[in-house]
């Protein structure tokens, strides 16, 4: 926010917060969150929608005792203020206890944080993101074998955050974000197929070249036509780094103290255990400059910084909010995500896969035969149980070499095993929130065709 606006929406909570105390609550919390975005998106020549839109949430949460409720409002009236304040007050009394509700103690809010590199005020007009619409789109089309397409899209959007609490927490953040996409279909009748690229950043002079991503969709889409269903077998399969983020955002899940608390993580008692081999590092890090879920403060005001989930291999931290860390007797990791409507709860920022010391081609040299995994569809990821079946797309490895395209295959396992046998090449990319390296598993059952 520029200073202005931030002391402005400051003002505004520290405002809301004093009327919830008078009005006979213990402790509260207030968010408020501005959103502008714009998008457009063009399908075969003929632009399809321009859209923009502007919103403002405001979110009160009120304690009474260890009773909470939380009420969120886009009225910032002083009436519509004083209704939020008695509506929230009247739905904590009547709600259950729970004792680990609360917001942090004074000594645990964070009372400064790093100006991190998150927010670009670069405003790209609506006719320059129809131009990058344009290019994407007319690029993939002009690929040779590609017939038909679902569209090009380029959009940009900012918001602004302010959080303030009763403890003496107030801060204020934004952040910035720009893509560019394209989706088209190869082939003809029966034989057609579908792929896409996009780039996305926070800053605006980090995205990749329209023209880039549209030739990338168009080419992708080529490639995949004409697949085969090998028969089913036990083989290694190398995800490509956008099909691999998938295993690291099951692993997010089963180390959210959410499921942690409840029980409901196969991983509930595995702190400190080797889960992966020797070396392999997971990392959270909220304060990358241009990450896309960068952020200087989490969602409860406390302060946050970079962690390593996994370190050599073994678990090393969960990732834990105020309430599911006094659940647990620990303390918070300051990984607490909220938005107006709902009590915080703890979400990973930047998190990545670090890089192996392994290049990708090095990684399926010696694999006889196996899946190189390029798209993953649909789920049955039990994170109770850990076991895992994705229906999945890709290319067959003969012999060291990405060959033929090949699709309706599902690949099936537990997630132990594929954390145990993960091996990470050294091409890891930030590019969305959540990276990899393209990663190597063994011993995964890939079903396919019979013959």
């Amino acid at each position: 926010m520029t200073d202005n606006a931030a002391t402005d929406a400051l003002s505004l909570l520290d405002d809301l917060l004093a009327r919830a105390r008078r009005a006979g609550a213990d402790a509260a919390d207030a968010l408020l969150a501005r959103g502008v975005s714009q998008s457009v998106s063009q399908r075969m020549g003929t632009p399809e929608a321009v859209e923009r839109s502007e919103g403002r949430d405001m979110e009160l949460r009120v304690f009474v005792g260890r009773r909470q409720a939380v009420v969120s409002s886009t009225d910032f009236a002083t009436d519509a203020l004083d209704e939020l304040v008695s509506r929230a007050l009247a739905m904590a009394k009547a709600a259950p206890e729970d004792k680990y509700a609360g917001i942090a103690d004074p000594g645990q809010i964070a009372r400064s944080w790093p100006a991190i590199e998150m927010f670009d005020p670069t405003e790209p007009s609506a006719e320059t993101l129809v131009e990058r619409a344009r290019i994407a789109e007319e690029a993939a089309l002009a690929v040779e074998g590609v017939t038909n397409s679902e569209g090009g899209e380029a959009s940009w959007g900012t918001t602004e955050v302010a959080l303030a609490a009763s403890n003496g927490f107030a801060g204020t953040y934004r952040r910035s974000s720009f893509s560019i996409a394209a989706s088209v279909v190869a082939g003809t009748g029966q034989k057609m197929e579908r792929d896409y690229d996009y780039t996305a950043a926070v800053y605006d002079a980090d995205l990749k070249p329209a023209e880039e991503i549209g030739r990338s969709a168009g080419e992708r889409a080529v490639r995949r036509l004409n697949p085969r269903r090998p028969k089913t077998a036990t083989l290694p399969v190398v995800y490509d780094p956008r099909a691999g983020r998938s295993v690291l955002m099951h692993l997010a899940s089963a180390i959210n103290g959410s499921s942690i608390a409840r029980g409901t993580s196969f991983l509930k008692n595995d702190m400190g255990a080797a889960l992966f081999a020797p070396g392999i590092r997971v990392v959270d890090d909220p304060h990358r400059p241009r990450g896309h879920r960068s952020k200087p403060f989490d969602g409860e005001g406390l302060p946050t910084g970079p962690r390593a989930m996994v370190e050599d291999g073994r678990l090393a931290s969960w990732f834990l909010d105020l309430a599911t860390a006094r659940q647990l007797g620990l303390e918070s990791t300051g990984h607490a995500a909220r938005g107006a409507g709902s009590p915080p709860s703890p979400g990973s920022t930047n998190l990545y896969l670090d890089k192996g010391a392994v290049g990708r081609d090095a990684l399926i040299a010696d694999i006889e035969r196996g899946f190189y995994v390029t798209e993953l569809m649909g789920s049955s990821v039990n994170l109770v149980t850990g076991d895992y079946s994705r229906g999945a797309a890709g290319y067959w490895i003969e012999n060291g070499e990405i060959t033929f395209p090949v699709s309706e295959m599902t690949i099936a396992g537990h997630l132990r095993d594929i954390f145990r046998t993960l091996t990470p090449a050294d091409d890891l990319e930030f590019k969305y929130g959540i990276d990899v390296p393209t990663l190597r598993v063994e011993g995964l059952l890939v079903a396919g065709g019979q013959d």
